[in-house]
């Protein structure tokens, strides 16, 4: 019987396939944080990645933004081989550990290596990463139907290895798909049909005219169709008030996600590790949020 991912070690997730991990993920109940960290800028701690911080603070899965495969630099890191970046990440900090890959628009100049296709995420793999997030930074014009495209070239490639996440957390330049525009129950049915196993949705209150009762009938439908969740905070409020993230974090598990993601633009690179805490604590109480904290990455 596979574990729930609350109660996973390290020596655990090593050995778990795909469907595994997706199953102890479902399992958990809603109670699964995801924090996302940027490591091509020195860290908050100047000498211990950023990555390791938020594995500190509890998180169970650390999403890499910006990280370019070609040039993979990555601060506050031992010395190391750059090709052997992720697989450092998941030694130091005994999580699974996934990639951002960027869908664009026209016009959008943005480096190869950080680019959604189907041989980033081939080489994302191969470099040890657990999962991929198809979505689109600020400014880079990632449309649902760019996200949809490149997805179903991508779990042609590593479906079958690699956990896959699509959708958008803003409208990332997109004025056309804001508010509730950004996602519709059609981008939803899409996604799942290109090929996604988790869908990403905006966490209510994130963004304009999201509301917990529009992302709820989201996460149902996805639900239905054998699909998980993950809501997003990626519009900077992971540097609001620890009362802000609370009710954000709170109004997110009574939509019924799976997994709960909180960005990396608190400070440069990372949310506030205050309230990586304090969003784990409202979603799981703090026995759970302790147990991971403390759980040796030996075990």
């Amino acid at each position: 019987m596979v574990k729930r991912l609350l109660d996973c070690d390290t020596s655990d997730l090593a050995k778990m396939t795909k469907d595994e991990i997706l199953t102890a993920i479902a399992a958990s109940e809603g109670r699964v944080l995801v924090s996302e960290v940027i490591g091509v800028i020195p860290p908050l701690l100047f000498d211990i990645s950023n990555a390791e911080l938020v594995a500190a603070c509890g998180a169970d899965l650390i999403l890499l933004n910006m990280l370019d495969l070609d040039q993979p630099d990555y601060f506050g890191l031992p010395p190391h081989e750059p090709a052997e970046v992720i697989n450092v990440i998941k030694r130091l900090t005994g999580r699974l550990i996934g990639v951002n890959l960027e869908a664009v628009g026209e016009n959008t100049t943005l480096p190869p290596g950080r680019r959604a296709s189907a041989v980033n995420a081939r080489k994302a793999r191969a470099m040890g990463a657990d999962f991929i997030v198809l979505t689109g930074n600020p400014g880079t014009a990632a449309s649902n139907r760019v996200i949809s495209k490149v997805l179903a070239e991508i779990a042609g490639e590593v479906g079958d290895e690699l956990i896959i996440a699509a959708g958008k957390m803003h409208a990332a330049g997109l004025r056309h798909e804001s508010g509730e525009q950004l996602v519709t129950a059609q981008d939803v049915e899409e996604f799942i049909t290109a090929g996604c196993d988790i869908v990403l949705l905006p966490a209510p209150g994130t963004v304009p005219g999201i509301t917990m009762e529009y992302i709820k009938g989201l996460v149902q439908l996805a639900h239905s169709r054998g699909v998980l969740t993950m809501t997003t905070v990626g519009t900077s409020q992971e540097g609001a008030d620890e009362q802000t993230v609370r009710q954000i974090a709170l109004l997110a598990k009574m939509t019924g996600t799976d997994l709960h993601h909180i960005g990396d633009a608190g400070y440069p690179g990372i949310a506030v590790p205050e309230n990586i805490i304090a969003y784990s604590i409202a979603i799981r109480g703090r026995r759970h949020t302790y147990r991971r904290m403390a759980r040796s990455i030996n075990r």
